[in-house]
């Protein structure tokens, strides 16, 4: 009796030890972070720097995963479905993410029940550039040219995306109207202007401010509360009469499906946090217009319903109408 009691105590101890090294051993294997956009775009661009660091801390590989369609749907549905052990991520503008409850019929996942808050990464003013070509340097000389032809400028984006709902805002402020011409991803968008086939365009600062800088756009305004050190030449959008305090941008964020152990998020959280205020990561992201934005996992969440909310009050006051 007391032999069997003895080796019940000790399997007891050897599972319990099993238990705590496999929490332990998080990650034992690669990680793959879904991109729910193009290669190139900012998520794509914060991904593979992020997933470079976490290799080299952690040892294991870390894979980004391009899924693209439907404004970042396509790859946040494949994480809603994913094992919640962390080892499927997204890492995305999670603006956008915050719109698509609002413009989409039938989303096939709710954001907040559905996912995880992660960390919040990095936030990334819009520029508003234009084609060299249009006759307007400033944001107010672009009102009066669009109010003289409207409907008649060229605006590119992606549709209900995060640069899509800036426009739609600065419409509504600025009191004009774009011809808006839909793209395929923030790439995409910036090309179209580049070449000439559009003429103005929201889109995020590190995506964007190399092309200002080369002169292959012309920067009018950022859309920060102030001015970027990256363009600081560059005056804000709430610099021009009648659009004070306007503010967007690209607010990029890693989520995990629902129901990912507690303990595993903040492993993530912590990691990812050390990474961003990395001094050389910090310089990297300055010089592109971008400012390190942690967050702890509950402020993320109330961000997130916060943003939700924002969003769906301006797509009812504007009547804009997405068909999906």
């Amino acid at each position: 009796m007391k032999i069997a009691s003895a080796l019940g105590a000790a399997l007891c101890a050897l599972a319990l030890v099993a238990v705590e090294a496999g929490a332990q051993a998080y990650p034992a294997k690669p990680i793959r972070i879904i991109v729910p956009f193009p290669p190139g775009g900012t998520s794509d661009i914060l991904t593979r720097l992020i997933g470079a660091e976490i290799a080299k801390s952690w040892g294991q590989q870390v894979l980004a995963d391009n899924r693209v369609g439907a404004n970042g749907n396509i790859g946040v549905e494949l994480l809603a479905r994913a094992a919640p052990d962390g080892y499927t991520l997204v890492l995305m503008d999670v603006g956008n993410l915050t719109i698509s409850p609002s413009v989409y019929q039938k989303l096939p996942f709710d954001i907040i029940r559905d996912l995880a808050p992660v960390s919040m990464i990095s936030y990334s003013p819009h520029l508003l550039s234009v084609h060299p070509a249009v006759p307007a340097r400033t944001v107010k000389e672009l009102i009066t040219l669009a109010k003289k032809q409207p409907g008649k400028m060229n605006y590119s984006t992606g549709l209900g995306s995060a640069p899509h709902l800036a426009g739609l805002l600065f419409e509504q402020r600025a009191g004009v109207k774009w011809l808006t011409v839909p793209g395929k991803g923030g790439s995409q968008s910036m090309l179209t202007v580049i070449t000439g086939e559009c003429d103005v365009l929201f889109l995020g600062m590190l995506q964007s401010v190399h092309h200002a800088k080369s002169g292959k756009v012309r920067a009018l305004a950022v859309s920060s509360e102030k001015r970027d050190s990256s363009l600081p030449d560059v005056p804000t959008v709430g610099e021009t009469p009648g659009l004070e305090g306007f503010v967007t941008g690209s607010w990029q964020g890693v989520l995990a499906p629902a129901r990912t152990p507690p303990d595993v998020i903040a492993k993530l959280n912590a990691e990812m946090t050390r990474i961003i205020q990395l001094p050389e990561i910090r310089k990297n992201l300055a010089s592109q217009g971008t400012t390190p934005l942690p967050m702890s996992p509950p402020e993320f969440g109330k961000w997130l319903v916060e943003q939700k909310d924002r969003w769906a009050k301006l797509i009812k006051d504007t009547g804009f109408k997405f068909e999906n």
